[in-house]
């Protein structure tokens, strides 16, 4: 297992020369990594014990995903073993969930003692837990910024302003904010607040390679098609607009318009970032009809991009009035919620909404331990830190193999994304790097993705590259012909 200390990691960092220095005339230029050119972990030399256990399982399970025949059966930190024993660096991070690595010893613990004293009651009744969270969710959101919120001293901190709740799964939370819109819009367009009364300001506006769940409602404002057209006809008032497009918001948000849901970063969609100009627009457009502006931060919030969220580095007229997250909330533990600004909450009463897991005293004691370790003060300095040195190593890719990959890595913090010049050169790499034991996400158009465990270390980070560069080798040779 790779050390972990803070010695460790600046010993590496101080051993590898930096990229300026690599470049500077002093050095020669430098040369991609070899050592990986062969395959350790072929997807066609597959045990029969693990074929037959695949087959049978294929009898009885639903195929939506082409799953490489391998079975995992543990994991700790940044590493998967399978059934084999083969070990696999992952820098999928369970697409972007656990924040905290495999197996960590903390959410071990907490999930061990909850699950001996209270695991579901039902929200019929209080459990301890959910309480806590919501308090520590708003609490740093305020302290380190967003919803609103300039960074705050801890004791000028009051408990109001925002308000949270909890779903199963970051789709529930994207459509639970969806409800919350359509309500919001009949209050402010209705007679006095009437929300029984005929309204049309019911359009939901959303963007053009985003993604915001499976269900209905959610995949109603997902703009891809290889999503939608099987389900079509989708919910209808969904109004599509382009990410970064300024003009555009005054055409496709109206006074019909009750919400507006955007991805600060959109992951599935190739790691495209909203510009700080783009969202104050929006913001101050949403302002301008009476519309809700809704962050969906699943795959960018709680401490992916080196800040807790992804708008909280962006002043507050850029920030949205409710903001959905899951992923990284509880390490895997499924939860989800939104975390909304007490105008919203003033508007959903009693019987309005529901949830019979969400909330649950297990996975939200999980996700108060897990959010408790996330905004310490050393955990996102240090994301950041790492960030660089991945950054740094990818920017130099596309001059070393400018004939597959189109530009620098897009994205912050550690959600980066590499544009590649042909989508069947990024799923070359993909496959070409799970044969030799590293894990990497396809996104968007021809678009790699890295969202590894945000406790990564500097030494694996070397080591993915190097993989890399050993299958970025290989891709090269096969478009040579080679």
């Amino acid at each position: 297992m790779l050390a972990r200390s803070s010695l460790a990691r600046a010993a590496v960092r101080s051993a590898r020369p930096s990229l300026r220095a690599a470049y500077s005339s002093a050095n020669p230029a430098p040369k991609a990594n070899t050592d990986y050119l062969q395959p350790t972990h072929l997807d066609d030399a597959v045990p029969k014990s693990v074929s037959d256990r695949l087959a049978k399982y294929a009898t009885v399970s639903l195929a939506t995903y082409a799953r490489p025949p391998f079975i995992l059966t543990k994991g700790k930190a940044c590493t998967v073993w399978d059934t084999e024993g083969r070990a696999y660096l992952d820098f999928s991070g369970g697409i972007a969930v656990n924040a905290l690595g495999h197996a960590d010893e903390g959410v071990q613990k907490v999930v061990a003692e909850q699950a001996g004293l209270l695991v579901h009651n039902s929200n019929l009744w209080h459990n301890e837990w959910a309480g806590e969270l919501a308090l520590l969710l708003v609490n740093k959101t305020k302290e380190l910024g967003g919803m609103g919120y300039q960074p705050t001293p801890v004791d000028e901190i009051e408990p109001k302003g925002l308000k949270v709740f909890f779903s199963n799964s970051g789709t529930e939370a994207n459509e639970g904010a969806l409800k919350f819109a359509r309500k919001w819009g009949k209050g402010v367009s209705g007679k006095k607040g009437d929300v029984t009364a005929p309204s049309d300001k019911v359009e939901i506006v959303s963007f053009r390679d985003g993604f915001h769940g499976r269900s209905l409602g959610a995949l109603s404002a997902t703009w891809q098609e290889k999503y939608q057209a099987p389900f079509a006809p989708l919910i209808p008032g969904m109004v599509p607009a382009t990410l970064n497009d300024i003009e555009g918001l005054k055409t496709a948000i109206t006074e019909k318009t009750c919400g507006v849901i955007v991805e600060p970063i959109q992951g599935e969609g190739g790691i495209l970032e909203a510009t700080e100009e783009f969202l104050r627009a929006l913001r101050k457009r949403c302002d301008e009809v009476g519309a809700l502006l809704i962050f969906d931060e699943i795959q960018c919030g709680l401490g992916r991009t080196g800040s807790l969220w992804a708008h909280g580095s962006f002043p507050v007229d850029c920030h949205p009035d409710v903001l959905t997250m899951a992923k990284p909330l509880a390490n895997g533990v499924p939860i989800g919620a939104i975390l909304m600004k007490d105008k919203v909450a003033d508007i959903i009463k009693i019987g309005d909404h529901g949830t019979t897991f969400g909330g649950g005293p297990l996975q939200t004691r999980v996700a108060h331990h897990v959010l408790t370790r996330l905004t310490e003060p050393s955990f996102l300095p240090q994301v950041n830190s790492l960030s660089a040195s991945l950054r740094d190593r990818l920017s130099a890719l596309p001059s070393l193999f400018p004939r597959l990959i189109a530009s620098a890595p897009r994205g912050r913090g550690l959600i980066l994304g590499l544009p590649f010049k042909r989508d069947e050169y990024a799923q070359r790499i993909l496959k070409l790097a799970r044969e030799r034991g590293l894990l990497l996400l396809g996104c968007g158009k021809s678009t790699v993705r890295f969202v590894p465990s945000l406790i990564v270390t500097e030494e694996e980070i070397e080591k993915c590259v190097d993989l890399l560069e050993s299958c970025l080798v290989v891709l090269n040779r096969e478009a040579e012909g080679v």
